[in-house]
């Protein structure tokens, strides 16, 4: 078939004849030493191998400084007789602790920060979270004591019911004394307290940054939960981003 047009074709004008047989070498030559690593003129390239060629736009690193550090304190932990936490705050900052915090509500409002960035305070976390109990302490720049808090006895609450359970032991809350429109808001720590029903040693279980840009990071946790005692302690779990470094991100 191809043939038979090519003799009509010549039959009918030799000249152009000519001038498409020269157009169809060239683009074939141009194409076969393109892929052999050849440059070509871009008029002899595809889109696709144009578009490949554009640079790409750099995304700019932005350093962040994390204000915020807390971990487990010294001494006995237990639902009946609390737990000390050491906070750490570059900045004067507030240290909320809620007892028996939903897992669900919890996720709600990490989840709605996301969709809706807004300035992270006590309040607002009391109206967010569903708890038993709310204890909350004011943390100097220069602080470095630690802090003790517990459900009082005369709530009556002893454990938190068995595997898989609906609300965390304890939450724990950092945010800025005098909240700022930019930069890291709040660090929020879920912490596991042991119990009549579950005996499992006091630890941090997840550990997240909040900023102002509705972004959340997880920090990596240095003690490793068993796997299946991780997945089966509530019936939720919350994944977000991980963080790669304290003080970096990409925009």
């Amino acid at each position: 078939m191809a043939a038979v047009f090519l003799v009509t074709l010549f039959e009918y004008s030799p000249l152009f004849y000519i001038s498409v047989v020269s157009l169809c070498f060239v683009v074939t030559a141009a194409m076969v030493l393109g892929w052999f690593g050849f440059d070509v003129p871009v008029i002899l390239r595809s889109s696709d191998e144009t578009a490949s060629v554009l640079p790409t736009p750099e995304k700019q690193m932005v350093r962040m400084t994390n204000p915020f550090i807390l971990e487990m304190g010294s001494g006995p932990a237990s639902v009946a007789d609390g737990v000390s936490l050491a906070p750490c705050c570059l900045v004067p900052c507030v240290l909320s602790c809620f007892w028996g915090c939903e897992v669900s509500a919890l996720q709600s409002a990490l989840q709605a920060h996301q969709r809706r960035p807004q300035l992270i305070t006590p309040t607002s976390l009391q109206e967010e979270l569903r708890y038993y109990h709310y204890h909350s302490f004011y943390i100097d720049s220069a602080d470095r004591e630690e802090r003790r808090t517990q459900i009082p006895a005369d709530q009556g609450i002893a454990d938190f019911g068995p595997l898989p359970r609906e609300r965390y032991p304890l939450v724990a809350v950092l945010t800025l004394a005098e909240p700022e429109a930019t930069g890291i808001v709040a660090s929020l720590t879920v912490i596991h307290v042991p119990d009549d029903k579950y005996s499992l040693s006091a630890r941090v279980l997840f550990q997240y940054l909040l900023t102002s840009h509705g972004n959340m990071f997880e920090l990596k946790v240095r003690r490793i939960l068993d796997q299946a005692n991780y997945c089966r302690y509530s019936t939720l779990m919350i994944n977000f981003q991980k963080l790669c470094s304290l003080t970096e991100r990409w925009n």
